[in-house]
């Protein structure tokens, strides 16, 4: 699949964007897309036209703070259960979690509550963001189970077969790909600070509220508030409520489980995930 340079081509998601956005792409190598018709290669990774836009707004005009959080990912690994859980230990003091008290996670989606978030890879941050004490919560997925979920997510409005879908996931052209210089951009800079668990237990909810500056007391030990914030955030209890199952709150929550790959594709082909990027 080659990469080939701009042409002044009429589509409608570059006339959506700034003349100085346009400028910009007639430098850019670009290559077929899957959810628009082009991603573009920028500062190193591929994305959509308007992330372009959007992440050049980001660098040249974010002002970080010293207390912000933000939650990083690439699509479809995580982000919505994490958003939720982040906000639910961040805020636990203005909406504790009870049984009788209508905690805005009972609804409101997580992405619609004020919680920082990105999808960019981390050499595209904002100069303020380097230099600041900033905390980031990044969130990574086994390869197979983040294209499945794309592949769910997507569904018939994918304008590309299963095969080709997942032969461009293996190359890379993925939006904010290629997957693994996403993941290691954020590892690098973590110096090896890194939780592995399949499921949020409660040693890492204990190690997230630390980490946000907000440790959980003796008494929220006592008192099971590190139990229920992990049974509200779930992704069994999330996805069941009214709130995210219409709309696009319920794309959200699609095929949360993992190992799926072998449902779309015969089992030998999920190595060539294992030796792409």
């Amino acid at each position: 699949m080659g990469v080939t340079n701009y042409t002044k081509a009429d589509e409608s998601e570059e006339e959506q964007v700034s003349d100085e956005c346009k400028q910009m792409l007639l430098s850019l190598p670009k290559t077929r897309g899957s959810r628009t018709s082009h991603l573009y290669q920028y500062q190193g990774f591929w994305c959509q036209t308007a992330e372009i836009q959007a992440i050049a707004s980001f660098q040249k005009h974010f002002q970080a703070f010293d207390s912000d959080v933000v939650v990083a990912s690439i699509p479809k690994s995580g982000t919505t259960w994490l958003k939720a859980l982040a906000f639910a230990v961040a805020n636990r003091d203005r909406f504790p979690v009870s049984d009788d008290a209508e905690h805005p996670l009972l609804t409101s989606n997580p992405h619609d509550l004020t919680f920082r978030h990105t999808h960019s890879l981390y050499p595209s941050s904002a100069d303020s963001l380097k230099s600041s004490n900033w905390r980031i919560v990044y969130i990574c997925r086994n390869p197979f189970d983040a294209f499945v979920s794309t592949w769910h997510f997507m569904g018939s409005l994918f304008p590309l077969s299963l095969e080709e879908a997942f032969e461009m996931f293996c190359q890379g052209l993925i939006g904010y790909g290629p997957f693994w210089d996403h993941m290691l951009g954020y590892w690098k800079e973590s110096l090896g600070d890194v939780w592995k668990t399949s499921k949020m237990t409660l040693i890492y909810v204990k190690k997230l509220a630390e980490f946000f500056k907000c440790p959980f007391s003796l008494e929220d030990e006592r008192n099971g508030v590190i139990e229920k914030i992990v049974k509200l955030c779930s992704f069994e209890n999330l996805k069941e409520l009214e709130v995210n199952k219409k709309g696009k709150s319920l794309l959200n929550f699609e095929k949360g489980r993992g190992g799926g790959l072998d449902e779309l594709f015969e089992p030998s082909n999920g190595g060539e995930v294992v030796q792409s990027n």
